[in-house]
């Protein structure tokens, strides 16, 4: 704790001040040789001398929750430390303190370690009001994405930069590496399906970071009517799209590890089905089940786990499948469990549930598995798109391919 002060006080006397670029990439900070690295990924957030003179006598508000850190101390903390004006906090699903299980309703309240009030963002209020916006002069955006399209987060992204084009906000987004961020694969969402788990064209897995897919919003105007958002990007340093990234922070109650992360955008795909993909245990995105020994050996029960999970798929049903916390994590996406499970089900009339279109983002995907499509098959009727996606993709790119 003494020695982040000091570093943050530090930035503050480097700070410097100047005219502003749409993307800020401070190379004053220079990061200690790393083991795995010679030189250390350094987020935006913890490149306080780059943004400090831009939050200098403005009211801010912050979209943040318990991945925003500066080492082992909170961003909010860091930063009143510092006496920057923060007045309210905006939290995504899962809250401010990451503490909400999965779809759990998050209400407005006092935080109570800081006093600040905090207004939900997940639930009804998904889009900050023209009131809630009324007493900001910046917002800062600073959460841990994983890189997959219904990962909310990124939804909430885009409707705090269409509240702050509306009402003439700034937004500033500190960047953080994307886990998955070295490849793009998955369909293409048609635009039928969008929704909070889908909200814009780009693919399952979409090789972005937060800070490269608010240009791309901007960009191909997605914000409702067209409006483009005044947003900066403070970058990551030394780091590359090539670069595997392991999170020190769970993102959400359902990622614990790094090992649910590489198998999250495939396993995901489960929440469409009839089945179970562990939300219930210690280990969900590590599991894949349900209640016919067809399924495989391993098994498991879902149940209640206050924080975590309320009343999970197949709860307090012992359920049967296979155990894939050891499996080496490739950070790919694959349709070869899903299929898998499909083709060993009992009951496939009822494999698929009317979520699965509207979390893949098409109606082919499930007419193609049923119709007994490989994988390989599969994955060349989207290579058109995906094309189309990836060249799209590299007018954003602000690290790399």
């Amino acid at each position: 704790m003494i020695y982040n002060l000091i570093f943050l006080i530090s930035s503050v006397l480097l700070a410097c001040t100047g005219q502003k670029a749409q993307v800020t990439d401070s190379s004053e900070m220079v990061s200690a040789p790393d083991s795995a690295k010679i030189d250390k990924i350094v987020t935006g957030a913890e490149q306080v001398n780059s943004y400090l003179p831009l939050l200098k006598g403005k009211r801010v508000a912050m979209v943040v929750n318990q991945t925003s850190t500066i080492g082992d101390t909170h961003l909010v903390d860091s930063l009143l430390s510092l006496n920057v004006n923060i007045v309210k906090i905006l939290s995504p699903e899962h809250g401010f303190r990451g503490e909400a299980a999965n779809g759990e309703l998050v209400k407005s309240s006092i935080d109570q370690k800081t006093n600040l009030p905090l207004v939900s963002l997940y639930g009804k209020n998904r889009k900050p009001t023209p009131e809630q916006l009324s007493d900001v002069d910046v917002v800062i955006f600073d959460v841990q994405d994983v890189g997959a399209r219904f990962y909310t987060y990124i939804s909430t992204m885009h409707y705090l930069m269409e509240a702050c084009a509306e009402n003439n906000k700034q937004l500033i987004i500190f960047d953080r590496p994307n886990p998955h961020g070295m490849y793009v694969d998955g369909p293409i969402m048609q635009p039928q399906y969008k929704s909070f788990i889908g909200m814009h064209p780009i693919p399952i897995v979409h090789g972005l970071t937060v800070g490269e897919l608010a240009l791309m919003i901007n960009g191909e105007k997605w914000l409702k009517n067209g409006v483009q958002c005044k947003v900066e990007i403070v970058k990551n340093k030394n780091y590359q799209h090539s670069d595997k990234y392991l999170l020190p922070i769970k993102p959400s109650p359902n990622l614990p590890n790094n090992q649910s992360i590489s198998l999250y955008p495939s396993i995901c795909l489960f929440e469409g089905t009839t089945l179970s993909l562990g939300r219930g245990t210690t280990y969900p995105f590590q599991v894949v089940g349900g209640p016919d020994p067809a399924y495989g050996s391993f098994t498991f029960t879902p149940v209640n786990i206050p924080g975590m999970t309320i009343n999970p798929p197949l709860e307090n049903k012992l359920c049967y499948g296979i155990d894939l916390r050891n499996v080496e994590p490739k950070y790919e996406f694959t349709l070869k469990y899903l299929i898998d499970f499909y083709n060993k089900s009992p009951k496939k009339d009822s494999f698929f549930i009317p979520f699965f279109e509207k979390l893949v983002g098409t109606k082919t995907l499930r007419e193609q598995i049923i119709k007994g499509m490989t994988e390989e098959e599969i994955k060349a009727t989207w290579k058109k798109e995906l094309d189309e996606y990836r060249a799209m993709r590299k007018k954003y790119l602000l690290y790399g391919e």
